[in-house]
């Protein structure tokens, strides 16, 4: 299981909902996407370390904003009307 998958927990949809399993696969492929994005030394760039340290910073709020966003989408997927709650 990657970062990803983990992270917004695709083996849970105990309603079986495709959409809602489209949705969170979308999400972990992003969040696998940020993971790759390096926060040191590459060859092509040298990164100091205060440039590490805040690539790594906003790498983690990406990460935490897509899984919000991978949240309410599925809320928005499964909502039920208002007559039927």
């Amino acid at each position: 299981m990657t970062k990803g998958e983990y992270r917004v927990g695709v083996t849970f949809n105990p309603s079986g909902d495709d959409q809602v399993a489209e949705i969170k696969s979308a999400a972990a492929r992003l969040i696998d996407l940020i993971e790759g994005i390096a926060t040191h030394s590459t060859s092509r760039v040298a990164i100091d370390d205060e440039a590490s340290r805040e690539r790594g910073r906003l790498k983690a709020l990406a990460q935490t904003a897509t899984e919000e966003a991978a949240m309410w989408a599925v809320k928005a997927a499964t909502k039920p009307n208002r007559k039927e709650a």
